[in-house]
């Protein structure tokens, strides 16, 4: 399962972690990222062992989603070696995530 990342470590888990990590930016009163959710849990399940996954609730860490211009939720933002290298916007099919991962 995704590890809920804050303010706090988000330095840590994300910007220092080797390789691909997908931070998917959520709040709980987001229908379209409780549709979400499972799907990445789902995409985790297949590809743990090449990326990273993360979730940062919006509502508690409103400064990341600034930070990150998240402007709607849910977001997908993918980052390497501590940079932002791709996003999704919106409820997206879980290919589109896979594809995202895969180019990288």
């Amino acid at each position: 399962m995704a590890a809920r990342v804050s303010a706090d470590n988000f330095e840590a888990e994300v910007l220092n972690a080797d390789g691909i990590v997908l931070a998917d930016f959520y709040s709980d009163s987001c229908v379209p990222c409780k549709r979400l959710s499972p799907v990445i849990a789902e995409i985790e399940e297949q590809f743990g062992d090449k990326a990273k996954f993360v979730k940062i609730n919006i509502n508690f860490d409103a400064e990341l989603a600034e930070k990150y211009e998240v402007q709607s939720v849910p977001t997908v933002v993918f980052f390497k070696n501590g940079e932002e290298i791709s996003r999704l916007n919106g409820a997206v099919k879980k290919a589109d995530i896979i594809s995202e991962i895969e180019k990288f």
